[in-house]
């Protein structure tokens, strides 16, 4: 069977998904429809705002459908009229049986690890906070429990020594859509065996990032420290407290030496920030100061030095 042939569904939210969307679209995949988030307020004026995925949608009349529950009949009346042969979700919430069961092909997902390693929801950003060299892109059909489906293929990549999450992300990004076209022919044709994930406590897991996630530990070594802050780069970003504020790091030298005082002290070095860890300094590069812009922290040393 040509992949042209095939009736898909497409589900996703964020840009990570749009640029699946995209290609797959222009590739010529018959997308008969798209389900999103529904539009929510955001930003200082509560504007309503809708999602990358429904902004491709709606720039290119695909069907497109917003449900606020998943499990709604109304829902899962038009999502059956559509008779899709396969459905493919990216960065989407979770499904219900009903509807990752409905096509005869099942439903495929678009994971950012190397399953069975770093199932959960933030896999780029613990791959890059628990310093890993190498990462990579999963296609699997969805199964019960999150993330444990049969893998179809996967990508390695690797992970520089100073990148960030968010620039780790956008790579992903573009591999992880084409990964999934790749996917779609060799079911098409297929060409694909479905590999059964292994089951063990061991892997490495990637549980939703919280606020505490996100406080810098400085009684850690310099290397954990300097991973946690590229690890949550842009977005949530590191923090620790200054002068009874927060303060956000999203981006940092490191040095790696004996220390001169505790892990946790604070100076300014020849114009630039400093922190201590245990076996060594912080230097942040890229900050943001509660109640302020985003900033050179060579910024905000002439600011404290006026002050």
């Amino acid at each position: 069977m040509n992949f042209k042939d095939l009736r898909i569904i497409f589900l996703g939210t964020p840009e990570f998904a749009r640029a699946s969307l995209q290609l797959l679209h222009e590739a010529g995949c018959n997308i008969v429809g798209v389900v999103t988030a529904p539009d929510k307020p955001a930003g200082r004026g509560m504007k309503m705002h809708h999602s990358a995925v429904k902004e491709y949608a709606v720039e290119h009349g695909l069907k497109l459908l917003q449900p606020e529950k998943l499990k709604n009949h109304e829902f899962l009346h038009e999502l059956k009229s559509l008779q899709a042969d396969l459905q493919i979700v990216v960065a989407f919430r979770m499904l219900p049986e009903q509807v990752w069961t409905m096509p005869p092909m099942g439903t495929v997902n678009l994971h950012a690890s190397l399953l069975p390693e770093y199932r959960g929801a933030a896999p780029i950003n613990w791959a890059v906070i628990n310093g890993e060299e190498i990462t990579g892109l999963t296609t699997f059909k969805l199964q019960h429990h999150i993330d444990t489906g049969n893998i179809l293929l996967q990508d390695e990549m690797t992970i520089g020594p100073d990148e960030t999450a968010g620039e780790l992300h956008d790579r992903m990004m573009i591999a992880g859509a084409e990964l999934l076209l790749h996917t779609i022919k060799g079911i098409a044709e297929g060409t694909l065996t479905e590999e059964p994930q292994e089951h063990s406590n061991h892997h490495k897991h990637a549980p939703k990032i919280f606020t505490e996630t996100c406080r810098i530990n400085w009684n850690r070594p310099v290397e954990e420290v300097y991973n946690l802050v590229r690890g949550l780069s842009p977005f949530p970003t590191a923090f620790t407290v200054l002068h009874q504020k927060i303060l956000k790091i999203y981006s940092a030298d490191k040095e790696i030496t004996p220390i001169d005082g505790e892990p946790g002290d604070f100076a300014i070095e020849k114009g630039r920030l400093r922190f201590t860890c245990t076996n060594g300094y912080i230097y942040p590069k890229m900050i943001q100061s509660e109640g302020k812009k985003k900033m050179p922290a060579e910024d905000f040393v002439r600011g404290l030095r006026i002050n």
